[in-house]
């Protein structure tokens, strides 16, 4: 299955170049089902902003690829911004190629959980078959941490990604953006204290993989207090949550990041929308009624994040 519109998508790599240029990041935003997509869309339609659409796994094992791809390519024929379709965590070149054959503009593969050789040559089979076909690639290298506010030197070099390493890595590769290990992590929970990531580290990383080379930043969610509070004031328990402040972010984008990765920020305002929805209207069970709210908060952070990254008016 191909995506067919009148409209095309395109490849992460075009936006991240363009991104890496004017020193601003393009948002990927993840997405599971229509409304989540809609919201993301009708975001950056208003502030004409470049889009990547990630689906991970789950997603693709949620919703059903095929189905998906349909949404994508509505939104494609309801909109004027650039738009890439990339997959997120693929663990193995089968699910990259099925995604390449299947129409996304981009993929990533994530060999990051083994050795570094093997990472390599993993990575080299997806870049080999995607180039031949035009596709952008993403790969990682390093580990991204639960909590990691305690890690020692010896423990960060382990498992945040080597400079060196990074260098050898793109020019073994021919990959077209690396995902990288600073500080950042997936989830909700990032940091136990002062939320730190390291910058140091990422300048050598910048200049070991050259100045004009996209970087990407995962598990990148803010995890504001205001969306936590919604939810737990309407029944849910996360406590202790904390994510990336949004200050860090201006400063990642001087340092080659071209890609931010959002996702629990938006399950966060999702869910926080629905469970207020819900407390203050009991008798409600069209899934239009909750659905609706849920769409428009979603709406509204990404509208944040897109000023936040400094994509707005970057179509």
């Amino acid at each position: 299955m191909t995506v067919c519109a009148s409209r095309q998508l395109v490849s992460t790599k075009e936006l991240e170049l363009a991104a890496l240029k004017g020193k601003y990041a393009v948002g990927a935003y993840n997405v599971n089902n229509m409304e989540l997509l809609q919201a993301i869309v009708e975001a950056g339609n208003e502030l004409q902003a470049p889009l990547i659409l990630q689906v991970s796994a789950g997603a693709r094992k949620y919703a059903n690829q095929a189905y998906l791809i349909k949404l994508v390519e509505a939104a494609l024929n309801s909109s004027t911004i650039p738009i890439a379709l990339h997959l997120d965590h693929g663990e193995d070149f089968e699910i990259c190629k099925a995604c390449i054959d299947g129409g996304f503009s981009s993929v990533m593969i994530d060999g990051s959980k083994h050795p570094f050789e093997e990472n390599i040559a993993l990575t080299k089979q997806v870049v080999d078959y995607a180039h031949a076909r035009g596709i952008s690639v993403e790969a990682e290298l390093g580990k991204l941490a639960g909590v990691e506010d305690n890690i020692s030197v010896s423990e960060k070099d382990a498992i945040y990604t080597n400079p060196n390493e990074a260098k050898e890595f793109v020019e073994r590769t021919g990959v077209d953006s690396l995902a990288v290990a600073i500080g950042t992590s997936h989830g909700a929970y990032k940091f136990k204290g002062e939320a730190k990531l390291d910058f140091e580290r990422l300048a050598e990383i910048q200049k070991a993989v050259g100045f004009d080379y996209p970087l990407v930043l995962h598990g990148s969610s803010s995890v504001p207090e205001y969306l936590v509070k919604i939810c737990n004031d309407f029944g849910a328990e996360i406590p202790g949550a904390k994510g990336v402040p949004e200050e860090m972010f201006s400063k990642a984008t001087q340092l080659g990041v071209a890609k931010i990765n959002v996702d629990t920020d938006l399950r966060l305002a999702f869910t926080g929308a629905i469970r207020k929805h819900f407390a203050e209207n009991p008798s409600h069970f069209d899934p239009r009624q909750y659905l609706t709210p849920a769409r428009a908060a979603v709406k509204e952070l990404v509208k944040g994040k897109i000023k936040v990254f400094g994509t707005d008016g970057k179509a």
